[in-house]
């Protein structure tokens, strides 16, 4: 069970991980993006932690599908 205490970490350590990627937020920014449920998180003893996975999904670009695999299965039932 240790892993998983390392998996959550400080606001200010989520805004080093960035930081490290050259996103340059504070910790009050991702503070706000918790609060607002774009990351998850939890308050034990009023401090407040993010997970470390989410935090580096942000730097992932997001996936892409091209329109051609996608759009001839969307109406495939229509077609029938």
């Amino acid at each position: 069970m240790r892993r998983a205490a390392a998996d959550w970490v400080t606001l200010e350590e989520a805004a080093r991980i960035l930081a490290d990627a050259n996103v340059v937020v504070s910790a009050e920014t991702v503070g706000r993006w918790a609060r607002a449920g774009r990351l998850s998180s939890i308050k034990p003893g009023g401090r407040r932690y993010v997970r470390r996975a989410e935090v580096r999904a942000m730097l992932r670009p997001a996936t892409r599908v091209r329109v051609e695999d996608v759009q001839p299965v969307l109406f495939e039932e229509l077609a029938d």
